[in-house]
């Protein structure tokens, strides 16, 4: 039986938020965050950083900064199964499909979606579509349509009160709305309010950096083949990549 927020049925509008919804960091442990972000704390000193998944605590603090996007995936699953692979199991897989590359100068180049888009289609067996180009209410029909959306947003949207320099860069999972208010999970919320929070449309739109993915939670598709390619909103806009974030 679905849970009302998965129902087919539902007019635009109807849909209440997805719930319940986990709330996932990408660091292992949430208390830091606020040293991380804002007092320079170094992010593999974390004593958690095992309960990743990470074979080692180095590996944990390269890549933890680039992990928004596996942490909004790891939320959506745990919603529809119940369950799900720790953060670096998640990430290996990513990682074969060249949703991450590791540059000549030894950065990290990633989240890239169109890779993701397929790896999540593929092995999690989960609808996903890239938006390339994304506006607020096409955000919102998504929301109203059942989806959740892995949007791109600037990451001090942690602070809503400070009015952003740029926009996007960061990836949150935006799981519905209420009325003119979206309600969605932070992957480096430094607060508990900043991990699950709600803004109004106009002020999400303040940080939206006007692309992501959405992802449908509501049913498998095994039904469809087995090496179907993930759905492309725009496939001519080529790769689109979150930053590391903090």
């Amino acid at each position: 039986m679905p849970r009302p927020c998965c129902e087919h049925t539902l007019k635009p509008g109807e849909r209440p938020v997805h719930t319940p919804v986990p709330t996932v960091t990408q660091y292992a442990t949430r208390a830091l965050i606020d040293r991380i972000a804002y007092s320079g704390h170094d992010p593999a000193d974390d004593s958690g950083w095992e309960t990743t998944g990470a074979p080692s605590q180095s590996a944990y603090g390269r890549w933890c900064r680039h992990m928004c996007g596996i942490a909004c995936l790891r939320m959506v699953l745990l919603h529809r199964d119940g369950q799900a692979p720790k953060p670096f199991q998640l990430l290996t897989g990513a990682r074969r499909y060249g949703a991450y590359v590791k540059q000549d100068d030894g950065t990290i180049k990633g989240l890239i979606y169109a890779p993701f888009a397929e790896y999540v289609h593929d092995t999690h067996d989960l609808p996903v579509t890239v938006h390339g180009k994304l506006d607020m209410d096409e955000l919102v029909e998504l929301l109203d349509a059942g989806r959740m959306v892995m949007a791109s947003v600037s990451k001090e949207i942690r602070r809503p009160e400070t009015d952003p320099e740029r926009r996007g860069g960061h990836l949150v999972l935006a799981i519905g709305r209420d009325k003119d208010k979206i309600a969605f999970r932070n992957p480096s919320g430094h607060t508990p309010q900043a991990r699950e929070a709600i803004l109004t449309t106009r002020r999400f739109g303040d940080f939206f950096g006007g692309r992501g993915l959405s992802l449908d939670p509501r049913r498998f598709q095994s039904h469809n083949p087995p090496h179907a390619p993930a759905v492309t909103s725009n496939p001519s806009t080529g790769p689109v990549a979150s930053k590391q974030t903090t």
